[in-house]
């Protein structure tokens, strides 16, 4: 039995994953599930040979996955999964077996689980092919469709939200919203992770576990207790929105790239 350890911070990636796992990965057995750098490394101390698989989501809850390798040496089999391809260069520095980009497919997560199989029997390093494989997959995420509208249901009517006119998106009590540039909000059938799948990241940061902004609706920058930044946005959200430390960097890449 293939002993797999689940990394992942959001309850329905987490859940959604399990069930991929069953369904695609013959011979496995789910051992334990985090959610955050600090409690990874700890269980990873605590088991060093606890896990023959890992599923390992980027982005934490207080941190990046990357961080967990600069602490504990970890023998396992690890598999990245991630929304964005924008990690592919450290899921190689790693000697990652696959990397799988949300939402994850059927597919792809059974060709990676027999290429795990394939390694934990010859305890093989990757090779040149595999890691040119990896590259190609990652590339190939460039071209993906992204939303272009939600559709929303009001009582008897239909509403259509086009993209471009969102300004951002947040959770708020297990509930989605989405708040237009009019300052319109509207309640979106899917967790703020399923909505951040769908959005192009070009157009749209994940700026906290809590919101999404659209790079057009970003009005003023500041400095806010640290490394954080505190962001005005048009329209004027009553809640702060800040820039988590984790994210700092990546979002200043972002809008250097945009």
């Amino acid at each position: 039995m293939i002993k797999v350890l689940i990394v992942e911070d959001e309850i329905p990636a987490q859940i959604n994953l399990k069930k991929l796992i069953d369904k695609c990965c013959d011979n496995s057995r789910i051992v334990m599930t985090l959610s955050s750098v600090r409690s990874t490394i700890k269980w990873l101390e605590d088991n060093p040979d606890g896990a023959d698989v890992i599923f390992l989501d980027v982005e934490l809850s207080d941190g990046i996955c990357f961080d967990i390798f600069e602490r504990v040496k970890i023998s396992a089999q690890v598999i990245i999964t991630t929304a964005y391809d924008n990690y592919a260069i450290n899921a190689f520095r790693i000697n990652s077996v696959d990397y799988l980009l949300k939402p994850i497919i059927e597919s792809d997560l059974q060709r990676a689980w027999e290429r795990c199989k394939e390694r934990l029997e010859q305890r093989a390093t990757p090779n040149i092919e595999a890691l040119l494989n990896i590259m190609s997959k990652a590339g190939a995420a460039k071209d993906k469709e992204y939303k272009k509208r939600f559709i929303v249901k009001m009582g008897e009517k239909i509403i259509i939200i086009p993209v471009e006119e969102i300004a951002y998106c947040y959770s708020e009590d297990k509930s989605t919203y989405a708040v237009n540039r009019n300052g319109t909000r509207r309640l979106l059938d899917y967790s703020l992770d399923t909505v951040q799948e769908m959005l192009d990241p070009k157009l749209f940061f994940r700026v906290s576990r809590s919101c999404i902004v659209s790079i057009n609706s970003i009005e003023n920058i500041s400095k806010h207790l640290g490394t954080r930044l505190k962001l005005q946005l048009s329209p004027h959200s009553d809640d702060d929105i800040v820039v988590s430390r984790s994210r700092t960097s990546d979002f200043l890449d972002w809008l250097d790239r945009n």
